[in-house]
């Protein structure tokens, strides 16, 4: 190889493409069990959820109900519609999820969050609508902590002159 470049120009050329060719030839492998089924896990506040998918006729259960016992608001279950809608793939996926921790409308973003993951993972073709919507993104934003001499976490007491 020594005895074939000539200048240091030819050298960055051909190490340029072998660059070049390594990262075309490096599209993501789809990650799946013996089951067929992509797993991922969603966060959101201080909920935590574990989700599954499979193809199948789109049927969501959450903690072993159905997405519209479990979440009865139409928010929450919009909430869940909205990573198959962006990735156009509605009613092809069965999703399985279990939950724990938060509030309900927290507990949903979670769910989001995980089905957005397990989407990707299940086919990397559609990390690009997925990651352009923002739902590969964990949303950081969790409660304030409460400080002493405090109300609540930047309420004070009120004030009294006399």
């Amino acid at each position: 190889m020594a005895e074939d470049l000539k200048s240091l120009d030819q050298l960055k050329s051909v190490s340029g493409d072998a660059t070049v060719m390594a990262d075309a030839e490096a599209p993501a492998a789809p990650v799946r069990d013996e089951l067929g089924r992509s797993y991922a896990t969603g966060k959101r506040k201080d909920a935590v959820a574990r989700v599954w998918i499979r193809p199948g006729s789109g049927k969501v259960s959450v903690n072993g109900k159905d997405m519209s016992a479990y979440f009865a608001r139409p928010v929450l279950q919009m909430i869940l519609r909205q990573p198959f809608q962006v990735a156009g793939v509605v009613d092809q996926f069965d999703v399985m999820a279990t939950v724990k921790g938060g509030g309900l409308s927290g507990q949903a973003g979670a769910v989001k969050h995980g089905i957005s993951k397990a989407l990707q993972l299940y086919d990397p073709t559609l990390r690009t609508p997925l990651k352009a919507a923002g739902f590969l993104t964990r949303d950081s934003r969790v409660v304030e902590r409460k400080k002493f001499g405090r109300r609540k976490a930047r309420r004070s007491f009120q004030f009294s002159k006399r």
